[in-house]
């Protein structure tokens, strides 16, 4: 191998081995162990959150694998209805070109260009990763069996009643002219204003206090015209006597009730709140509780209508609701409208005041502008009677979460799920499989010649597929067993399904986790999968959600391959309306980034992604973590060196004759079962974080820091046993390659590299370290005697390692030590081990002390109970050692008067961020430990 690690001269070409070579398709002969990757949008590219969770997938499938289990990790990407008609659209609109000058059939084949041309990247990344998921089964939401899946899904849930079509309200984006999910909607605080209107009271009623109107209080004074009720609480004594009465509602002069309802606050402004059914969730539910009708005043770009519409609950017309809207409104933007109605109210001295109001204003996700609940015509799923089975497999056990505590989560939405809206006014998507005659009855079948036999239509009457296509959520559902083949009952349907886990965010639990238990339980009488491991979000090292707006986003293939600071800048910039958010994003990143970032390679990546995966627990990412763990990298790679230096060309016991062990070796051979042991339980109860930290103790504290030292003196001391030699040499080989075993899943670049040079030296065979036998545990092979006796090697020499530091003795000079209240057992471990203690610790001498021997005046340290003595005559100049000591005390003296003094400062702590006075507390506690070290330090030297 290379003197020095380079990542990128074998993560490539190992890739391509793998893949090329077929070994990432099922191939074991155990049980079948299944992964689903969560389908990343077509439109786009892997960020933080994707690389941590194939990080975590990468590692079970490997992990599994590597166990013998019929593994099949399946790949595939979703055809992002909304995100990805938009991107095509704006290519188009740079053209001069919409997508209704090509008409439908031209611009989807616009949509297939742009995926065949762009969907690749998602792949690439994903492969960048060492990803290691079966190509050959590569699926996209939008291929030819999953869409006879989604249309076979759709005609079986009609069947069965559970899928409907009705009027009902929902997220509508009027820039897209589209229904969206709730995913697809951000909330953003903004200030904005709460109107009080005055609403006069009809029939001469009166309130308690003698007022003929109430007042209400709203922030959109535009619905006004679509107002069908005001509720009041039912114990407000304020207004118990007006519960039945009546509103004359300003402008449009209708009748409307006052109602009793508990969702009123009692605090919140007058108490009087205006019920609008037709355009607020709030106002629909209330609405349903006190059969009020629906009033829809706008139309799809949320301008007032000529003329109101009226619908009962059940989407019927309603005629008896007056419809007219006041003159002048028509075609009107609802936001102008909302300046129009509160000028009229003014005007007619019914404003009673405008407050300042901090509010959230929902925006859709994409067209970023405020989305209005309308009334409009959808089909829905019933969801209620799916929810029932899909509550009963957690309740089970057959479906578990990790962490445990997402149940309760996934628990109080499911029993309050509400029907959901699977349609969308789309083109790019699943065509929701139902035809209307020109009576506009609706039919449903799998195709419009199924729908003319199913009810015996003759070829006579002409029919329309509905125009809409179906939420992506309702595809990505069936995505466990639709990726299988179902509904055929395929061989692979058979093997792999129910998959075991589910690896994804907790963020969409409900759109997408709960909704594909329902579908699958429902649609194959299977659960999807037995395991819904939830991780939280990656944040950036301050604990701040990554965004654009905060230009602390990450893309991981930066850090696996590196990227100047100016190409960083321009990513992080490009594209922003804002120059003023432009300039400080580009100075934080500066600040952050003032040469870019390194190229660390994906092993050092992932490794840090896993050791970061505490179960639920949202991540903060810390770029030192990186360079810690491509330190680690780097360490493994040298330690490799090493053992191929002392061991090829060498016999290293393949032939499995008796070797003679040394007690290191029978140590080192103890702490690796034992580790074996920690990663495997780790893994299967899916904390990577603990797996990966055991991996990483035994790597560079056991083998690295002290087994290779400890083995040093033997494999270079010409006069040793040839047979302890040729021990040893088998189990530097034999160690390694097994940590490269359990290593394999976190890093399988620079594990799959070693391997193929040290596999022979260990008697191993394969092409692949990937299939290798996952290292298992025995108990046969511990040795608590040789650990304890290394244990107490190990003790020693950071003892006289301590003494060495503390009294600023060099490393090159020889020195003597005393052992005091050394017990047999001591004396034992000393006289097994002195040959080894005098050449690493660099010993003069080491001698135990007579009974009754008084010592010179020594430093000391303690192993256990034994006494590590170096006595200091000659060691050191006294008077040079105080005044150096003395130099340094002043220093730190000076350090913690100017940190005390600027925390001592009122002005500094009152605005200074938490951050910078918590770093300073931190610098003073510092500072003042050391001082305090250095000054006990000094006693003990003044003192020989």
């Amino acid at each position: 191998m290379d003197k020095t690690y380079q990542p990128h001269a074998i993560e490539t070409s190992w890739y391509q081995t793998w893949e090329s070579n077929n070994y990432f398709a099922p191939q074991g002969s155990g049980e079948p162990y299944t992964i689903m990757i969560p389908p990343p949008n077509v439109t786009g590219s892997l960020h933080m959150g994707h690389g941590f969770n194939n990080a975590i997938m990468d590692a079970l499938i490997r992990f599994r694998r590597m166990q013998g289990r019929n593994t099949l990790w399946q790949p595939g990407t979703d055809h992002a209805g909304i995100a990805t008609q938009m991107v095509v659209e704006r290519q188009l609109g740079a053209q001069g070109v919409s997508r209704h000058d090509l008409g439908r059939a031209k611009f989807l084949e616009k949509v297939w260009e742009w995926k065949h041309e762009s969907g690749g990247n998602i792949t690439r990344q994903i492969r960048r990763l060492g990803s290691s998921v079966d190509w050959s089964r590569e699926r996209f939401t939008m291929d030819e069996g999953l869409s006879e899946a989604v249309k076979e899904a759709f005609v079986r849930l009609h069947e069965d009643g559970l899928i409907y079509r009705g009027k009902r309200l929902v997220n509508w984006d009027t820039k897209l002219h589209t229904a969206i999910s709730d995913l697809e909607v951000e909330n953003h605080d903004e200030k904005g204003h709460l109107w009080h209107l005055r609403y006069p009271l009809a029939d001469g009623a009166r309130t308690a206090d003698g007022k003929d109107y109430l007042v209400v209080a709203t922030t959109r004074p535009e619905t006004v015209l679509g107002d069908a009720a005001v509720a009041v609480h039912p114990e407000d004594e304020r207004y118990k006597s007006l519960i039945g009465r009546h509103i004359m509602l300003p402008l449009v002069n209708r009748l409307i009730p006052i109602v009793a309802d508990d969702y009123v606050d009692l605090e919140f402004g007058t108490g009087c709140v205006k019920i609008t059914p037709a355009h607020d969730f709030n106002d629909y539910e209330v609405g349903k509780r006190h059969k009020l009708p629906l009033i829809n005043i706008f139309d799809q770009n949320a301008a007032i209508l000529a003329r109101a519409q009226v619908f009962n609950l059940d989407g019927t017309p309603n005629d008896k609701v007056d419809a007219s809207l006041p003159d002048g409104y028509a075609h009107m933007d609802r936001f102008a409208a909302r300046k129009a109605i509160v000028a009229e109210f003014e005007a007619m001295s019914l404003l009673e005041k405008i407050d300042d109001h901090a509010l959230k204003v929902p925006r859709g996700d994409r067209s970023g502008t405020v989305i209005e609940p309308w009334l409009t015509d959808q089909w829905y799923v019933s969801t209620k009677p799916l929810a029932e089975k899909a509550i009963a497999a957690v309740e089970s056990g057959e479906i578990q979460f990790v962490p445990k505590q997402y149940e309760n989560m996934y628990f109080s939405w499911m029993r309050d799920i509400q029907d959901w809206c699977i349609s969308r006014q789309l083109w790019w998507g699943h065509r929701i499989p139902a035809w209307y005659d020109e009576a506009g009855h609706v039919y449903v079948g799998r195709d419009e010649m199924e729908v003319r036999r199913k009810y015996n239509l003759g070829n006579e009457v002409e029919l329309r597929q509905d125009e809409d296509v179906l939420d992506t959520w309702f595809s990505s559902g069936l995505w466990t067993f639709s990726t299988l083949g179902w509904p055929e009952q395929t061989d692979f349907l058979e093997t792999f399904h129910p998959t075991d886990v589910l690896v994804t965010g907790f963020d969409i639990i409900f759109f997408w986790v709960a909704r594909m238990i329902m579908l699958s339980t429902h649609l194959t009488g299977q659960i999807p999968f037995k395991t819904v491991y939830v991780h939280g979000l990656v944040r950036d090292g301050q604990g701040q959600k990554m965004s654009k707006s905060k230009g602390n986003v990450l893309d991981p293939l930066d850090i696996v391959d590196g990227i100047t600071l100016d190409q960083l800048l321009e990513k992080r910039t490009s594209g922003m309306m804002q120059p003023k958010l432009a300039e400080k994003i580009a100075k934080q990143t500066r600040a952050e980034f003032p040469e870019g970032i390194a190229s660390y390679g994906t092993d050092a990546l992932r490794f840090t992604f896993c050791s970061l995966a505490s179960t639920g627990r949202d991540i903060k990412f810390d770029m030192g973590r990186v360079e810690g763990y491509r330190n680690f990298c780097n360490k493994l790679w040298n330690a490799a060196n090493f053992v191929f230096e002392n061991t090829e060309g060498k016999d290293t016991g393949i032939n499995d004759e008796p070797v003679e062990l040394s007690s290191v070796d029978r140590w080192i051979i103890s702490a690796l079962q034992r580790t074996e042991a920690e990663v495997t339980r780790q893994l299967e109860n899916f904390r990577f974080d603990l797996a990966a930290q055991a991996l990483y103790e035994f790597v560079w504290d056991e083998y690295c820091a002290w087994y290779l030292e400890l083995v040093k003196p033997l494999l270079w001391d010409e006069s040793a046993s040839a047979e302890r030699q040729r021990g040893t040499r088998r189990t530097l080989v034999r160690v390694l390659e097994t940590a490269l075993r359990l290593a394999h899943p976190f890093m399988p670049f620079i594990t799959e590299e070693i391997w193929q040079r040290v596999a022979p030296l260990a008697g191993k065979s394969g092409p692949t370290l990937m299939l290798q036998p996952w290292p298992e545990y025995n108990p046969e092979r511990l040795d608590e005697a040789a650990e304890g006796d290394i244990e107490w090697v190990k003790a020693f020499m950071l003892g006289v390692r301590q003494i060495r530091g503390e009294m600023n003795i060099s490393m090159a000079k020889r020195i003597d030590v005393l052992l005091g209240n050394a017990t047999a057992s001591d004396q034992r471990r000393l006289a097994e081990n002195e040959p080894l203690l005098r050449k690493l610790a660099k010993l003069e001498s080491v001698r135990v002390l007579a009974a009754g021997e008084e010592a010179p005046l020594c430093a000391t340290a303690l192993v256990g109970d034994l006494q590590v003595l170096v006595p200091m005559a000659g060691l050191i100049d006294k008077d040079a050692e105080l005044a150096r000591l003395d130099k340094e005390i002043g220093r730190l003296d000076g350090e913690v008067k100017r940190v005390g003094g600027k925390l001592a400062n009122a002005g500094f702590v009152d605005k200074a961020p938490a951050e910078v006075i918590d770093k300073e507390r931190a610098k003073l506690a510092e500072a003042e430990q050391a001082k305090a070290n250095l000054l006990a330090q000094r006693e003990r030297i003044a003192s020989l």
